[in-house]
């Protein structure tokens, strides 16, 4: 399941990824491991070769809330398709992403429109997430540089790490700061900063379940902090892992079609 918040393309295509087997336990805050090994582990929290997940999606603004009812399939890194639904008026809407491409299907008009780069920065269904995080990936492993630091809040039993773009990367943050636990290495939560130092969303991982045999969090809240009262949560309601998946799935005549 893999819709990511962030550096996986930020984190709608996070939404859509399944989780690997957790590295060993490693450690304190006072005997840190070794940061690769870390930030390995949370590049591959949300990867899999394959996945099937049923998720809801709390999207709050000061005006209004509504919740959304999601199921989504994914392939590697490539290949995504979401389908609503829940509300019954946008039951069948759904989305294709294949590499860097994308369509959404709107089933009142029955028609398949193509994303165009000019719409790429746009909300994903009124959500704080943008086209964009569905298509971009990068990983914190290959894209970024890191190092361990420790803010003014820090708190005994997490890890704290800086990442910061390596030179030409194509990616909009400055830099961004996890807070990791220590023996798990799950995240706890992932700040992003733009290029003037001034911190632009919060991703929160909360409540870690067992889906298909793996740990990972059920909760992933994103925070917009240009936004006051803006967030969208979303909530892993089952998922499976490492799967057989028709290719017919990744497809437009599939995005057309949906079954009452």
């Amino acid at each position: 399941m893999k819709f990511q918040l962030n550096h996986y393309g930020l984190v709608l295509f996070i939404l859509l990824v399944g989780v690997s087997p957790l590295l060993a336990q490693s450690g304190t805050t006072d005997q840190q491991p070794e940061i690769e090994r870390v930030v390995n582990a949370i590049d591959r929290l949300y990867r899999h070769d394959s996945s099937h997940t049923l998720m809801e999606m709390e999207i709050h603004t000061p005006h209004w809330s509504r919740t959304l009812k999601l199921e989504a399939w994914s392939e590697g890194m490539d290949k995504t398709f979401i389908r609503i639904l829940q509300p019954q008026k946008e039951r069948g809407m759904g989305t294709l992403r294949i590499d860097n491409e994308m369509w959404n299907y709107l089933p009142k008009t029955n028609k398949v429109m193509k994303i165009p780069p000019s719409m790429m920065m746009s909300s994903w269904m009124g959500s704080d997430f943008k086209n964009n995080d569905l298509v971009k990936e990068f990983t914190f492993t290959e894209n970024y540089t890191f190092e361990y630091m420790r803010p003014d809040e820090a708190k005994k039993g997490l890890l704290y790490l800086k990442c910061t773009p390596k030179p030409g990367e194509p990616i909009v943050w400055g830099h961004v700061v996890v807070a990791v636990d220590s023996e798990t290495l799950i995240p706890k939560w992932e700040k992003y900063y733009d290029e003037h130092n001034d911190l632009m969303r919060i991703m929160y991982f909360k409540d870690v379940e067992t889906f298909d045999g793996r740990q990972l969090p059920s909760v992933m809240e994103l925070v917009p902090q240009t936004k006051e009262g803006h967030k969208t949560v979303l909530h892993y309601i089952e998922a499976e892992f490492d799967i057989q998946i028709d290719e017919r799935i990744f497809s437009l005549r599939n995005l057309r079609t949906f079954r009452k």
